[in-house]
């Protein structure tokens, strides 16, 4: 989990920090465009990594109770 929030928070650094730079601002406004876009980038990383974590939980979830009505149908 740490490891996805420290990859969001970097690609949000870079991206934001990236096109506030070329977007002609200073460095003052580049670092802090960056600095919300590593906190914003952090946070949807480690959103989209729940909502994925859950849904394969789900799916490994499904295929045991399938296997098992399987298993007792066979019986």
């Amino acid at each position: 989990m740490k490891f996805i929030f420290l990859i969001g928070g970097f690609t949000g650094l870079i991206l934001t920090g990236t096109a506030s730079y070329f977007a002609g601002h200073q460095a003052d406004r580049v670092l802090f465009d960056g600095a919300v876009g590593c906190l914003v980038g952090a946070l949807l990383f480690r959103w989209f990594w729940t909502v994925l974590v859950r849904g394969i939980r789900e799916i490994i979830l499904q295929r045991h109770a399938a296997a098992t009505a399987a298993a007792k149908s066979k019986s």
